[in-house]
């Protein structure tokens, strides 16, 4: 399996953890508030669903659609997760890895910080950052090493690069900073996050 498809089941999980939902509401979910999966398509989302219904993750149930919606009473397919989908669920919450900070997978994670342990958070909070600043390291050395042959084009490209990322890591300080304040005995208690100048 593919990580972004790795991904998008962990981003299933994590929307119907929340509450019961079918297909046009978690497509929905996913382009809106998850930016890895903006373009995702049904042809996408399906088979995941198949999949995650085959391993026993999540069950089905069909609804019937109100007559005002629907012209005749169509049953409508809404997925929810199995006691086994909310088991796999935490245990991939408890991932801290680098594949939990890079560009493609950090959004989704923070996504679900709420449902995070504290130290599982911050490991993440801290691996991202330390990606971050090895990036600057790398803008900033081509930059001093390439800089006279950069057009005006190039050169504004490699400053927004550079503006972006020092901006992330100034956030990711904000929500360090915030986590390690967090009382050790309330681990998953949800708290106010602040959004990236960006």
């Amino acid at each position: 399996m593919s990580r972004r498809s790795e991904l998008l089941e962990f981003a299933v999980l994590g929307l119907l953890h929340e509450s019961p939902m079918h297909g046009y509401e978690l497509r929905k979910r996913l382009n809106a508030a998850l930016g890895v999966f903006r373009a995702l398509s049904y042809g996408t989302l399906y088979p995941c669903l198949r999949g995650l219904l085959e391993s026993g993750l999540i069950s089905e149930a069909s609804t019937a659609q109100p007559a005002a919606t629907a012209g005749s009473r169509r049953a409508r397919i809404v997925y929810e997760l199995t006691a086994d989908g909310k088991e796999q669920f935490q245990e991939l919450l408890k991932e801290a890895g680098p594949t939990a900070w890079e560009d493609d997978t950090f959004d989704v994670h923070l996504a679900f910080f709420a449902r995070t342990e504290a130290e599982v958070r911050l490991r993440i909070l801290e691996g991202r950052r330390s990606r971050l600043e090895e990036r600057l390291d790398t803008i900033r050395a081509s930059s001093a090493k390439n800089r006279e042959r950069f057009d005006t084009y190039t050169a504004a490209l490699e400053r927004h690069g550079l503006d972006s990322a020092e901006r992330e890591v100034r956030w990711l300080n904000e929500l360090i900073t915030a986590e390690r304040n967090i009382p050790s005995a309330t681990p998953s208690t949800t708290t106010s996050t602040p959004t990236p100048n960006k």
